[in-house]
């Protein structure tokens, strides 16, 4: 059973309200300012699980957690897709105008940079995590800083929303994904998600051919990533994301492809949370 998780931020990150829709009950969560501090909470047994955003639909993967993920033999055990919308905050009685400097993550800062193009006046700066900053700015009573967060926390630390979803594109989702140390508990007949790691051979249409199995086996791809492998360059290990109806179906594509692919592991077999 999970009882506590490890979160990227502080309460009211997008990470805690992530922790707070998923479970069925309410657990406690462990506040961490980096990802390294996330899964080093985890493998120390810290938690019982640790929630990890993976990619988003403006600024796409996030590699390092994937990395991670492997590094640290990690086990995928569910998704949440979280609709983020990202807020100008600040202290009570002041104006965009009154606004010098605006911290926030750079993942934040990113997806709402046309928005700051309206006001050049105000500097970007990049910082460890959305929430910090909303409560760093009611600790020491910042005025003339803005933070960029969501609406859990401007409530939360008692702040001003100045402008309301602000980012570029207005549908903007985040994948999370928690993980913990060792494989699902989901029973076979609900699993119809999972995640693999492998490297292709290094000869022509090598990759071409795993994927080509995927279909074969009825295995629809969702996600395909690259990472380069550090001790071997120009070589890549590929990350993916395939659905399926029947697990069986998936069982059997596992087998051969852990034959053809080197390097292959199962990162995570979970249910699909856009199903």
């Amino acid at each position: 059973m999970i009882k506590t998780v490890a979160i990227q931020g502080v309460k009211g990150s997008f990470h805690h309200i992530v922790s707070q829709e998923f479970f069925n009950k309410p657990v406690d969560f462990i506040e961490c300012m980096t990802f390294d501090r996330v899964v080093d909470s985890l493998i120390t047994k810290e938690c019982d699980a640790a929630i990890m955003a993976l990619e988003n639909s403006i600024a796409g993967s996030i590699i390092p957690n994937y990395a991670l993920i492997d590094k640290y033999d990690l086990h995928i055990v569910g998704e949440h897709y979280l609709d983020i919308q990202h807020n100008l905050m600040v202290l009570p009685n002041q104006s965009i105008a009154d606004i010098k400097e605006v911290y926030s993550h750079p993942m934040a800062l990113l997806q709402c940079k046309e928005f700051f193009k309206l006001h050049p006046h105000i500097k970007l700066v990049e910082d460890k995590d959305t929430a910090e900053v909303a409560q760093r700015i009611q600790q020491k009573q910042l005025n003339g800083i803005g933070a960029i967060a969501s609406v859990a926390a401007a409530e939360i630390f008692e702040l001003d929303i100045l402008a309301r979803s602000i980012q570029t594109i207005k549908h903007n989702e985040t994948r999370f994904v928690i993980v913990k140390r060792t494989n699902s508990e989901v029973p076979e007949n609900e699993i119809n998600k999972a995640s693999m790691k492998f490297e292709a051979n290094h000869k022509r249409g090598s990759l071409a051919t795993i994927l080509n199995v995927m279909s074969d086996c009825k295995l629809n791809l969702t996600k395909i990533q690259s990472l380069p492998i550090v001790e071997t360059p120009w070589k890549y290990a590929f990350f993916v994301d395939v659905t399926f109806e029947r697990y069986e179906d998936f069982k059997k594509a596992k087998s051969i492809i852990e034959i053809m692919g080197e390097g292959f592991k199962v990162l995570g077999e979970y249910k699909n949370a856009k199903l």
